[in-house]
Formats: structure tokens, C-alpha cells, sequence
């Protein structure tokens, strides 16, 4: 992956943004200062070199899609984290967890590129000034992880240390890359006049065979100087780096780099190279003289850049214990007397001490960002780096910023998916957190509905299944969409509800004669037993299906079976011997002699009850009598024919 250099301009803070917080805004504010029971500072600034004066408007950078990428990505590497098993060796879990780090770090950057492009290639001002802080606040994010990684997850011991902090300072410190294309694309590299700037950036960095090919090109501009170059070139060649998987021990590295660190500073005694000024600030800085490192501030760029190239040309067996010394200082020496150190700074130097909890408090009040602290605090409490530190509510710092980072995420249309996995890994607080965002969800449409209504019921949360089927059977039910109210009110185990939209169905086929929603209705199963209603609509629906397949005899009996056993409402029993008109009509005797005077009773009990004032009714029970009275008789007959 490429590196992104970039270069903010100097921005001065103005007096009114004194204790403003910068980032992306919907972060935590004061809030873990008090929560860790820490002072919290009254003014606040962030390092204008990497992090721009802009204060981002409330949820502005959760709803940017470059960013919403970031978001995805590292909750894929979070629940990836999460399924590590506790009782594994430490030893085995160690090269996991580093390389869980670099991959959150190889999100940081993807993101962060395409943000460069972006404020690259657009045309309005506005955007590209927004994107640029965006990546100025990712690339001090990357920074910050990135030297978290060293010194904490994979806890490099000495000799290893400082390999890995050259690497630190090569990645976040590219300019030097681009000053040497810039240098060797022109028609004369040894007369560039970043020449010098390019090799002794090299020097710097460590990177000594980059810098002994540049200087091979200005020694074939000076052959009377050939041997001071060759010596220097020996110089370089000859300076040992520790190899941690070599066979040479740390002790045997340090006295072969004192024997050559010896060799140097007798060439500098000897005005080896004082007919060349840039030969000789390099022979200074390959015996760590610190004059020397301090007048290329410009090069350097920051103290900490200054303390791994001091490290490496004076104690480059440093044990992660001395570091604290030579950081603090390293940033003394660096800064100027009159300029207090920035937030980056502070927490650079928190790291440097191993001050773990301090590093996590600056970097949530400095970045005002819960991902970056939920995301590295969560891994660090991984790798058992996280001292026991409760706060006064009982839940444990990793989990107060992974309930703020997942809270935060619920308030976004689509990431509030994403929020559930990092509560499901909160056993102290998450289900509660869950529970109270889950109801704030906005239920759009019924996809939506369907997708919490799912999670609720993957965590057996009974209460928030019933109010979400409850809200969305009471909004079909408004909008007169009969078969997905009932649908909802069975989930939601509503029988009351149930009940109500049943009638509403009945209603519905005595005005119009025919059911709606048949697919729903004809696949209820044990669904309707949820209440008599619906049970009666089911069996009733039933009825039909059996008399349009013509299998009149179980229609018939189980016609009289919903009237008999007081299935049916009353206010149906009209409708349902008007249903079995057809059945006594049949040239064939459907219903025997007993069933008859079982309809009749029906009737009866039926009419004792009505108002027969109107034509139509008297009508109906007029005509149900008549057939009732033929199909007596006929059953009669038939049954008195079939005994003889």
C-alpha cells in the first residue's frame, strides 16, 4: 500500500476555539474525564502540524460514505478479534493480535487514501478543505496506533525495539521519499539542490544503502575527493543493525556497533572529512553528536523523529524501560522554550512511558473520536495490557467505549446494525444499552422492521419483539393492509389484537363476500390457536376450501362443528346457516337427520335472540326453515331405507 504524505498547513487556534474539541464530533467530550474520575483540562489544542483547527459539526463524518467504510471494515476485524479463545497461550495469541492491529492500521490508510483523492480531485473548495482535515486527523490516529503496536502488542524487547521504531518514523515520514524522485528525475541529481537534503534525510532514517547510492553520485563529480567518499561509503557499509533472528546476541551486537561507533568518531577526530561539510554532518551524525541533529530540525520535522534517529546513532540496544528517559528528553531538547508541547505530543510521550490509561484519556479528549479509542482499548484488554480499572458505575473501561462507540453508530440509518455486535461483547452493560437503542430505531418500512425484529429475537429480547410487532400491526392496520396486521399481532403473540383484526376480517367478507389475504389465512397452522377469533377464521376459511373442492359431507360437518362447539360468534351464525343453504339444497342428503336438528336448534336459538322486523331476515329464516324441514325429511327417508 502506498504511503500518503501530507502536509496540512500551519493553523493557528483561535482564542474562541480554546477548549474546543476536534474531530469527529460525535465523540465523548468531557464525558471519560469524569467517568475515569481524571482533572480535565480547561483549553485544549490539537497539533496543527497533523490535526487542522476545524470543528466537525455533529454527526457530520458518521454519514461521509469514505468513512462509513472505515466503520464496516473495522467491525469485521472487531468480531474477528472477539472469537479468539481466552484459554490459548499467550505466546500463540501474541502474533494474532499484531496482526489485528496492522490490519486496523491497513483500514486507517485505505481510508485515508481515498480521502486524499477525493480532496484531491474535487472542485469544490469546501469538500477538499474538509477531506484534507479528515485525513490529517487519520493519518495522527495511524500514528498513535502504530507506535501503540510497537511498544504494547508486540512488545518488542531491546535490539527489536529499535528496529521497529526506524519503521514507525519510515512510514510516517515520507517527504523524504518524494524529495528523492524529484532528484533523480532531473538532468543533473548531484547538483539538485535537494541533493544533500535527500542524503542526509537517508542518514536520518537509517536507510544507509538508499543514502550510499545517492553519494555515489556526487563522487564521480569529484575525483580528487574519491577516497573521502570511498571512506564514508565504508563507513556506512560498515555500521551493524541488530537481526533478531540471527545467531549473534544482543551483547555480541553492541560491542561489534561500539567497535564501529569507535572507528566513526576517530575519522571525525581525524578531520577525515573536513574538506566537506556535508560529509562531515554526516560523520557527526553517525556518532549521535547532538548539535549536529538539532541543526537539521528541518529534516527531522518532529522530536519523536529526532529521538529515533538519536536512539539509533547512540543506544541502539534501548530497553523499552529507558525510553521514557530519552523521549522527555528528546522533546525537551526539540522544542522550543517557548512553545509548550501540543496534545499529539502528550500522547506520544504517555506511549513512550507506558502509560497506557493515559494515552487512551488524551487521545479521547484530544480526537473527540470513540472509534480510535473503543477499537484500540478493546485490543488492548485482548492482550491483557489493561489493568483492572473500573469506573464508578461498575462497567470497565473497555466496555464504557465500546457502549459509547456502538451508541453513537445507532444514531445513522444503516450502521446501527453494526452497533448490536459491539453491545452482544459488553456483558455488563450491552443488553441493557441494546435494549434502550433497539426501540429508537426508526421503523421505516417493514424490511427494516423485519431486520430488528430479527435481532430481538436472536437475543430472546420477548418485551421489544411484542412493542415492534405491536407498532407495525397497529400501522397496517391504519392503512387497512388487514393480512400484515395479523401477521405482526401473531408474532407479537397478541391475542387481543388478534382477535380485533379477525373481526375485522369477518366484517370484511360479509360486506364484500370474499376474503382477502387468502395466502395468509390459508397457511395460519398452530398460529390460530392464538385466539378463538382467529381459530374461528381459520376452520372457517376451511369451510370454503372444502366446499370448492366439493367434499360437501366434511364441509357440512365441520359447518355445524363452529356453531356447536361456540367457535362461531354469534353475530356470524346468520352468515354461517346461510353457508349451508347450499349444502340442503344438494340433490344428494349431506346432512344426516341428527345434524338437521342440530341446525335447526341453531336457528332457533338464533332467531329467539334477533330482531326479525326486517324483510331480509325474515326472509332468510323463512327460507333456511323450508330447506331445514326438506332435508329432514329426506334424511329420514334415506336413513329409514338404508336400517330396512
Amino acid at each position: 500500500m502506498e504511503e500518503v504524505d501530507v502536509e496540512p498547513p500551519v493553523t493557528n487556534i483561535p482564542a474562541a476555539a480554546a477548549g474546543k474539541h476536534l474531530g469527529f464530533a460525535w465523540g465523548p467530550g468531557d464525558i471519560l474525564c469524569n467517568m475515569m474520575m481524571y482533572p480535565c483540562p480547561l483549553s485544549l489544542s490539537l497539533n496543527t502540524k497533523l490535526l487542522p483547527s476545524v470543528l466537525v459539526r455533529k454527526d457530520e463524518d458518521i454519514y461521509s460514505p469514505i468513512l462509513r467504510k472505515l466503520f464496516n471494515e473495522s467491525h469485521h476485524i472487531f468480531v474477528g478479534l472477539q472469537t479468539i479463545r481466552e484459554d490459548l497461550p499467550s505466546k500463540n495469541k501474541k502474533p494474532q493480535f499484531v496482526s489485528i492491529s496492522k490490519n486496523y492500521r491497513s483500514v486507517i490508510r485505505a481510508c485515508m487514501e481515498e480521502l486524499q483523492q477525493v480532496a484531491v480531485s474535487t472542485q469544490d473548495a469546501e469538500v477538499a478543505t474538509q477531506y484534507g482535515d479528515q485525513v490529517s486527523i487519520l493519518l495522527a490516529i495511524e500514528l498513535i496506533w502504530n507506535l501503540c503496536e510497537v511498544l504494547f502488542i508486540d512488545a518488542a524487547p531491546a535490539g527489536s525495539l529499535l528496529l521497529h521504531l526506524l519503521d514507525w518514523v519510515r512510514l510516517h515520514k515520507a517527504d523524504v521519499d518524494e524529495k528523492a524522485r524529484d532528484v533523480l528525475q532531473s538532468e543533473s541529481p548531484a547538483e539538485h539542490e535537494s541533493y544533500w537534503d535527500v542524503v542526509l534525510g537517508y542518514v536520518l532514517q537509517g536507510r544507509l544503502e538508499e543514502a550510499r547510492q545517492m553519494l555515489v553520485k556526487q563522487a564521480s563529480l569529484h575525483p580528487a575527493a574519491r577516497n573521502m567518499f570511498k571512506l564514508m561509503d565504508t563507513l556506512l557499509s560498515k555500521m551493524p543493525f541488530y537481526n533478531p533472528s540471527g545467531t549473534q546476541t544482543l551483547t555480541e551486537f553492541d560491542v561489534k556497533w561500539r567497535h564501529w561507533h569507535e572507528e566513526v568518531d576517530r575519522c571525525l577526530q581525524d578531520n577525515s572529512f573536513a574538506s566537506n561539510q556535508h560529509l562531515e554532518a554526516i560523520c557527526k551524525i553517525l556518532v549521535g553528536d547532538e548539535d549536529t541533529l538539532l541543526e537539521h530540525k528541518d529534516l527531522l520535522s518532529t522530536w519523536y523523529h529526532f529521538l529515533v534517529t538519536r536512539l539509533l546513532f547512540c543506544h541502539p540496544t534501548v530497553k523499552p524501560t529507558e525510553l521514557h528517559y530519552y523521549a522527555q528528553s528528546c522533546l525537551t531538547m526539540f522544542l522550543d522554550s517557548r512553545s509548550a508541547p501540543e496534545p499529539l505530543d502528550s500522547i506520544l510521550l504517555a506511549a513512550f512511558e507506558f502509560d497506557i490509561h493515559q494515552v487512551i484519556k488524551d487521545c479521547s479528549i484530544a480526537l473527540n473520536n470513540w472509534w480510535f479509542v473503543a477499537h484500540l482499548t478493546d485490543l488492548l484488554d485482548h492482550c491483557k495490557l489493561l489493568q483492572s480499572h473500573n469506573l464508578h458505575f461498575g462497567s470497565n473501561l473497555r466496555e464504557f467505549l465500546l457502549l459509547e462507540y456502538a451508541s453513537g453508530l445507532f444514531t445513522h440509518h444503516s450502521l446501527w446494525q453494526l452497533a448490536v455486535d459491539y453491545f452482544d461483547h459488553c456483558p455488563e452493560f450491552g443488553r441493557v444499552y441494546l435494549e434502550l437503542q433497539i426501540e429508537r430505531v426508526p421503523l421505516d418500512t417493514e424490511r427494516k422492521a423485519l431486520k430488528v425484529l430479527r435481532i430481538c429475537e436472536q437475543r430472546q429480547m420477548s418485551e421489544q419483539v411484542r412493542s415492534i410487532c405491536k407498532i407495525m400491526a397497529m400501522r397496517a392496520l391504519r392503512n387497512n393492509r388487514l393480512g400484515s396486521a395479523l401477521s405482526w399481532s401473531i408474532r407479537a403473540k397478541d391475542a387481543a389484537f388478534a382477535t380485533l383484526i379477525s373481526e375485522r376480517f369477518l366484517q370484511d367478507y360479509c360486506a364484500k363476500g370474499t376474503f382477502s389475504d387468502l395466502d395468509l389465512i390459508d397457511n395460519l397452522g398452530p398460529a390460530m390457536l392464538l385466539s378463538d377469533r382467529l381459530t374461528f377464521l381459520g376452520k372457517y376459511r376451511e369451510f370454503h376450501k372444502l366446499y370448492g373442492e366439493k367434499r360437501f359431507r366434511e364441509a357440512a360437518k365441520l359447518l355445524l362443528s363452529l356453531m356447536t362447539a361456540k367457535i362461531a360468534p354469534r353475530s356470524f351464525w346468520m352468515t354461517l346457516l346461510t353457508d349451508a343453504l347450499p349444502l340442503l339444497e344438494q340433490k344428494e342428503v349431506i346432512f344426516s337427520a341428527d345434524q338437521t336438528h342440530e341446525l335447526m336448534f341453531c336457528l332457533e336459538e338464533l332467531t329467539s335472540s334477533l330482531n326479525t322486523e326486517e324483510d331480509i331476515e325474515v326472509t332468510k329464516v323463512e327460507l333456511l326453515r323450508l330447506a331445514l324441514a326438506r332435508n329432514l325429511a329426506m334424511a329420514i327417508v334415506k336413513e329409514g331405507t338404508v336400517e330396512a
